[in-house]
This record gives structure tokens, sequence and C-alpha cells, in this order.
């Protein structure tokens, strides 16, 4: 993962357009929550808390592969929330409307940061580590979000595992979907953002003005399509 760099790869992975990564990815992400969230409820398929979870993991990868900087993963979640909680201006939910779901997205970040941050020597090097760093990252998430969610924000569903057995039904139920979809998703992630890599270098290096503009303008439109949805009943 410490592989040097070329001269512009240095430029492109400065401060700025790290920052500018974390923008898009957080900003798809929280369109993803917003909008893949009501798709997957209209169609009524299987594992939706899966699907999103692998959606937020596929962002964080991507991050990953292209900035080979894991601390940023922490920044990507943050914003994934502020839009989740675009529904307290734009509807006047309460923020505890949104508790539960933003509780994962934090504890999914700040997981898959630790995770890779411990094992950052082979998660760049090998498939397999990828794959165990984004699947143990799922399951482990789902450990504390039961806790959490239970005394912050216990809603029916979670309220359903409080129980003797619970624990364990919730972790086989939605701990090991988790784990599957990002053991599926982070390494895709991670593929797609080392192969954006050098064309993107390119890119900025060429046209600065126009690839920041890019990237603003795909993080704006990502925000004011999760504020219609919002708007709209998502």
């Amino acid at each position: 993962m410490d592989t040097p760099l070329t001269t512009t790869e240095n430029r492109t992975f400065c401060g700025r357009n790290i920052a500018l990564a974390v923008l898009v990815l957080g900003s798809l992400w929280g369109v993803a929550e917003v909008v893949l969230n009501d798709a997957v409820k209209a169609a009524d398929l299987p594992f939706r808390a899966g699907i999103l979870t692998g959606a937020g993991m596929l962002t964080m990868g991507i991050l990953l592969g292209y900035a080979r900087r894991p601390l940023a993963i922490i920044a990507v979640p943050l914003i994934a929330v502020v839009i989740k909680q675009l529904v307290v201006p734009l509807v006047g939910a309460p923020v505890a409307c949104k508790a539960n779901s933003c509780i994962a997205v934090l504890l999914e970040g700040s997981v898959l940061a630790g995770v890779v941050m411990l094992s950052r020597r082979f998660v760049g090097r090998k498939l397999s580590a990828r794959v165990a760093a984004g699947g143990g990252s799922g399951l482990l998430a789902a450990v504390p979000f039961y806790f959490i969610g239970l005394a912050v924000a216990p809603c029916n569903y979670l309220m359903s595992f409080s129980r003797a057995g619970g624990f364990t039904d919730f972790m086989i139920q939605e701990g090991l979907i988790w784990a599957a979809f990002s053991a599926v998703l982070f390494p895709l992630g991670f593929a797609l953002g080392a192969r954006a890599r050098a064309p993107l270098a390119v890119m900025e290096l060429r046209r600065p003005l126009a690839f920041r503009a890019t990237a603003i303008g795909v993080a704006a439109c990502c925000w004011v399509i999760a504020s219609l949805a919002i708007l709209a009943g998502a």
C-alpha cells in the first residue's frame, strides 16, 4: 500500500484532491442511502441492510484504492450521515428518525478504517486480505450496532431481537449478511479506485479546474437528488 508515487500521482493525491474524493464518494454513499433504500423497499427485495452496507463499503473501497489513505475513510460516512439528516431541515423530521441508520453508517466507516489501519500491509497487496477486511468489518460493525441501536433508537425491528438469544439471531440474520455484501463490494471498490488512479492523475494535471469543477458538480448533484427524494417522501 505504500508503493512510491510518480510525480503526477503525487500531484493528484495531495490533500485537496483527497478531500474532493471524500466529498464525491461520501455524497454518493449518502444519496444511495436515501434513494437506494426507498427503491429496495418499493421492490420488496430482501437483504436491504446488506445492500446498503455493501454500497457504503463500495465507496470506501474506491477511496482506499484511489488515495491509499486509510484515515480518510472516516470522513466518507460523515458526509453520508449529513445527507441522511437532511430530513430534519427539509421535512421537519426529528434527528432520531434516522438515528439507527446513521449509527450503522458511522460504525461501518470507523470499523473499516480501524481494520485497514491494522492490516494495511496486506490489504494493499492481496485480494484475500481485502475480502477479509471488508467481510470482517461488516461483521464487526454489526456487534456494537445491536447494543447501541437498542439503547439509542430501539425501533420495532431491533426490539424483536431484545430477548434471550436475540443477539445471536441478529448476528445470523443481519451480521452475516452485512459481512457477505461487504466482502464482495469492498474489494470491488478498491479495484475500481486503483484503476482510476492514473487516468485521474493525468486529467487533474492537464485540466485542474475542470477536474475540480466536475468533482464538485457530481457531489452537488448527489445532494440535489437526495433532497428531492426526501421531499418526495423517500
